[in-house]
């Protein structure tokens, strides 16, 4: 009941049919994409790569996503929001097939470098489409149940992926190209085009990396993001050296989504509180980290991860929804591609810090982690000065 109301109703008014769409799209195209977890052992077993060759590709993965968004952020602004989402998808289900189909490591890394250069194209312009779609004091919420669609669907991929990858760890990545071409099909029949595509000379508004606004935001993005890859890294490595098998790590990402899930109705009113959110999401998730750095019983671990959610839920609304009121409707996707360059970094340098960390001790990671959210809580008044809400100024 608690995922069924909010994508139909908010105080009596219905979301709209796009968004609901795109969410329900999202959540088809998660069922698949734990496909990318595997590909570091589907090179080492299926392959026979070294350990330092799957990292170099994993990282050129990482590495493509960055220009991935700002593509995606410019063809939203250039074609159109639904024609760069279907191509997106559509590409990702391609580059898929090139990674099942490898017969080695070279073919791999080739799809696992097109894969991230198509990865985020439909990122800016679904985040874009709800901004549009939404009313700006909604949007909090709107982009909070984009983001819980994942720990919805999260929830039934671990299955999928157990059974799968019994069979042919290469079917996983068949598994992920059907979702996106499952999802790309859902957005092409449901969801309507709210833009109005013009050429690089109509368009108006400065450019988001001379922005000041924009930029500080991405700082503090860059932060958040780094924090939670840490995490997502640390965390299996963690259970397993306490002694829990691996479905424990499932069972603590069950908990993680449903706090996810139920955490959704405290972005009701983030539309006029954004930063307080922010430094409240920042300070639970350094408290979540904190207790996951010593705590060894799965109930202690199960609490320092709902903790860390909780955290998650203020923090990926919010921010995006901030971003999204800062850019003219004809800059805004190439507002929120260039914001979203955060993950990519976040994705390029978190794994190594985090592994570069663990080696120094367990909890080392998490108190690392946690220190860098205090930091960045501390520093969030400071970020609300300049990147106070509202449009960016029309040009004269």
């Amino acid at each position: 009941m608690t995922v069924i109301q909010p994508l139909t109703s908010h105080e009596r008014t219905r979301w709209p049919r796009s968004l609901v769409a795109l969410v329900i799209a999202r959540a088809v195209n998660r069922l698949g994409s734990f496909a990318m977890a595997f590909l570091a052992v589907t090179l080492v077993e299926v392959h026979g790569a070294s350990l330092t060759t799957a990292g170099a590709v994993v990282a050129a993965f990482g590495l493509a996503t960055i220009p991935s968004r700002l593509l995606g952020g410019w063809l939203a602004d250039t074609v159109g929001r639904r024609p760069t989402i279907v191509a997106g998808l559509v590409a990702c289900a391609a580059a898929q097939l090139v990674i099942a189909a490898s017969p080695g490591v070279i073919g791999a890394l080739v799809g696992a470098t097109l894969l991230g250069l198509a990865y985020e194209i439909y990122e800016p312009a679904s985040q874009a489409l709800i901004a549009e779609c939404v009313e700006p004091e909604r949007r909090p919420q709107a982009y909070g149940l984009y983001g819980a669609a994942m720990a919805v669907a999260g929830v039934g991929a671990g299955a999928l992926a157990a059974i799968v990858g019994g069979v042919d760890l290469r079917l996983l990545f068949v598994a992920d190209a059907l979702t996106c071409l499952c999802a790309a099909a859902l957005v092409l029949a449901l969801v309507r085009d709210t833009s109005t595509p013009r050429s690089s000379q109509d368009r108006s508004g400065p450019s988001p990396w001379r922005d000041r606004r924009l930029l500080t935001m991405l700082a503090l993005g860059t932060g958040f993001a780094t924090a939670w890859i840490l995490s997502t890294v640390a965390l299996p490595l963690t259970v397993s050296a306490r002694g829990h098998d691996a479905a424990a790590t499932g069972w603590l990402l069950l908990v993680a989504a449903l706090v996810t899930i139920a955490g959704q109705r405290l972005l009701r009113s983030a539309a006029g509180r954004p930063f307080p959110l922010m430094r409240a999401g920042l300070v639970l998730m350094a408290v979540g980290f904190a207790v996951i750095a010593y705590a060894a019983p799965f109930p202690l671990l199960a609490l320092g991860c709902a903790i860390v959610a909780l955290g998650e839920v203020l923090l990926l609304g919010p921010p995006i929804a901030l971003v999204a009121g800062l850019a003219t409707d004809v800059t805004r996707a190439g507002y929120l591609a260039a914001y979203g360059t955060c993950w990519g970094i976040a994705q390029t340098i978190g794994p190594m810090l985090a592994t570069g960390l663990m080696s120094l001790g367990q909890p080392i990671v998490w108190l690392a982690g946690a220190g860098l959210c205090l930091v960045l809580a501390a520093i969030t008044a400071a970020v609300a000065r300049v990147c106070s809400p509202g449009p960016c100024p029309e040009p004269r």
